[in-house]
C-alpha cells in the first residue's frame, strides 16, 4: 500500500521557520518521479509550492523563492520542505505529492499557521 505520511506543521510567528517532512513509500520514491509540495489556503485553490522534476531539478513558486527549500533523503525515502521567513500569507494546509508511472499520490496534509 502506497503511503505518504507528513509531519511538521504548526503555529509560528511571522519571520519564523518550520520544516515539513513527508515519508514516502519506497515503491514510488524514485528519482524519475515528480515530487513536491502543494498548499491550499481557505477559499483558495491548491497551488504548487516547490517540486523536484523527474530530472532532479528544483522549481519554486515565485511567492516562496529565496525563503523555502525542498530537499529529499533517498536513504529514508523522505521529502522535506524547509520554510524560512514565514509570512501570514503562507498559512495553508500543505500536502506532499508524488507523480509516478501515471499515478498521483497525496499526503494527508499538515496545517501551517503563521501568526502572532
Amino acid at each position: 500500500q502506497v503511503q505518504l505520511v507528513e509531519s511538521g506543521g504548526g503555529l509560528v510567528q511571522p519571520g519564523g521557520s518550520l520544516s515539513l517532512s513527508c515519508v514516502v513509500s519506497q515503491s514510488i520514491f524514485s528519482r524519475h518521479a515528480l515530487m513536491g509540495w502543494y498548499r491550499q489556503a481557505p477559499a483558495k485553490e491548491r497551488e504548487l509550492v516547490a517540486t523536484f522534476t523527474s530530472g532532479g531539478s528544483r522549481t519554486y513558486a515565485d511567492s516562496v523563492k529565496g525563503r523555502f527549500t525542498i530537499s529529499r533523503d533517498t536513504l529514508t525515502n523522505t521529502l522535506y520542505l524547509l520554510m524560512n521567513n514565514l509570512k501570514p500569507e503562507d498559512t495553508a494546509v500543505y500536502y506532499c505529492n508524488v507523480q509516478y508511472l501515471g499515478s498521483v499520490y497525496w499526503g494527508q496534509g499538515t496545517q501551517v499557521t503563521v501568526g502572532s
